[in-house]
């Protein structure tokens, strides 16, 4: 997620540069490792049938993977692609149904607002919680009402983008709207999620400069 940005003095050397949300959400290549083979399965499942959109979408995942290999490149957002792509395929050949394909995909986004909902209600904000714990800083945060509460909102509209994947999703499974699931999965996914972390970056600036404002001052 986001931290401070840097400066051109010497006190703002050495800080990291804060990521941008399109990029905390793994940018263009993410994106693409995860919305091509999910376009492969559709396509592959409406002109050859089930399995051939199965297989077609899975080889398309360990491509990405041999690519990233043969490249020398981080493996995670091809890795990560691969491993959804391979867990919708096995439902989708155990149901015997191409939506069943995006089955995962839509309770994993219910699991995902529970567990973002839930770490609101114990104040310990996810948004606020991930950042620190990924950047190896402190939650001092947390003892700081202003700056927990922006952590909630961030957290929560997080959770709002989780719900509406899988009220949106879920009701296009039950029409059994394949075309339309994969265009949600696609729109719904990276580019919503990346918005959504905007509001992260608000929260993180906000608390930090509150923070400092308050270390500052103590002193």
């Amino acid at each position: 997620m986001i931290g401070s940005p840097p400066t051109d003095s010497p006190a703002g050397q050495g800080k990291r540069r804060m990521p941008t949300a399109w990029e905390q959400t793994g940018g263009l290549a993410g994106l693409f490792y995860s919305s091509f083979p999910v376009m492969v399965f559709v396509g592959g499942n409406a002109m050859f049938g089930l399995q051939a959109g199965i297989w077609s979408a899975v080889g398309t995942a360990i491509a990405f993977i041999l690519l990233r290999v043969v490249r020398k490149e981080p493996l995670g957002p091809a890795l990560s692609g691969f491993i959804g792509i391979a867990i919708s395929s096995f439902i989708a050949y155990r149901s015997g149904s191409a939506s069943g394909f995006f089955l995962f995909g839509i309770w994993f986004s219910l699991a995902c607002f529970a567990v973002l909902v839930f770490s609101i209600l114990i104040r310990r904000p996810l948004a606020g919680v991930a950042w620190s714990v990924l950047n190896r800083v402190p939650l001092e945060w947390t003892k700081d009402r202003p700056s927990r509460f922006g952590y909630d909102v961030a957290t929560a509209v997080l959770a709002a983008v989780f719900a509406a994947r899988y009220v949106v999703q879920r009701w296009l499974y039950e029409e059994d709207y394949t075309g339309w699931l994969a265009v949600a999965k696609i729109t719904m996914g990276y580019p919503l999620l990346a918005l959504a972390l905007l509001t992260t970056v608000w929260a993180v600036r906000r608390s930090d400069r509150r923070l400092k404002r308050l270390k500052e001052t103590a002193e």
